[in-house]
């Protein structure tokens, strides 16, 4: 049978349904940790990003490490080692073991007091240790959070959108930007030519045509998409394009001839970049 786009995305949601339908219920026995409402869009978009597994587990063991043996800590922050109990699947699967160990850096208290992790429930985002079954290596320090089923809401559109075989590529960089006028006064088409990790570049085009408001949109080929939009605020596309791209144009990619052309780029590109705004981040 032919898996679609739609069924993998499906499963996707069933998945992360059913782990956010645990959350609910856990929390209705005892106290749910404070949700991760700090975090921005793109905070939650680094973590899952890289990740080749997001797990819900709950700590049974935690020890510190001596900050000593502890390369990279972050004031303010203990290093812990910590044994868990996988209890669900948000991307990837499962290991098939009874435990996960791996490391954390977690913010001591107010009272500098180590905090107490064990018999808590946590999302991590991390990648499988090679060779070493149950052995996680988070893909930042700090990339647990804690189970919340706000936490688990936010994620579940997000892991969505990776998993789908669609999804917008990352960004490796801008390749070039042209602009021409056109034949009417106050018509132009600029197109921004982005180098992605996939097979093939992205397009982004600015169109101004007289008495209009200038229009942008994305084709996420090499292909111009003439029902492509501007990506959408908090979406995977608008991750790729607004945590990307430079404040400023290269200046050995305009490849526009004239100074009209060349100042037109510039102008259009700023409008990109406005548009999409601030790419808002709180984790250090």
């Amino acid at each position: 049978m032919k898996i679609t786009k739609s069924v993998r995305r499906g499963a996707i949601c069933l998945a992360a349904c059913a782990a956010l339908a645990g959350l609910t219920s856990a929390g209705a026995a005892t106290p749910a940790p404070a949700p991760a409402s700090a975090l921005t869009y793109a905070d939650l978009a680094d973590l899952a990003d890289p990740a080749q597994l997001v797990l819900r587990v709950k700590i049974t063991r935690q020890s510190m490490i001596d900050p000593a043996r502890s390369p990279g800590l972050s004031p303010g922050k203990v290093r812990l080692y910590v044994e868990a109990r996988p209890e669900a699947a948000l991307a990837g699967q499962v290991p098939p073991v009874k435990v996960v160990k791996y490391l954390v850096d977690v913010p001591v208290g107010a009272d500098r007091r180590v905090p107490k992790v064990r018999g808590k429930s946590y999302i991590v985002f991390a990648r499988a240790v090679p060779g070493k079954p149950g052995e996680l290596q988070l893909v930042a320090p700090d990339a647990q959070l804690p189970a919340d089923p706000a936490t688990a809401a936010r994620l579940m559109p997000l892991l969505a959108e990776l998993a789908d075989p669609g999804a917008p590529p990352r960004i490796a960089g801008i390749r070039d930007i042209l602009s021409v006028q056109g034949n009417l006064a106050g018509e132009s088409e600029t197109q921004l030519f982005l180098d992605s990790f996939s097979d093939g570049p992205v397009l982004v085009s600015v169109v101004r045509r007289p008495g209009a408001s200038p229009i942008w949109s994305v084709s996420w080929s090499e292909l111009v998409d003439q029902a492509g939009r501007s990506p959408a605020p908090d979406t995977l596309a608008w991750y790729r394009l607004a945590c990307t791209l430079p404040d400023r144009l290269p200046a050995q990619a305009n490849l526009a001839r004239g100074d009209a052309d060349r100042s037109r780029a510039l102008r259009d590109y700023a409008l990109i970049k406005q548009e999409l705004g601030i790419c808002a981040r709180t984790r250090k």
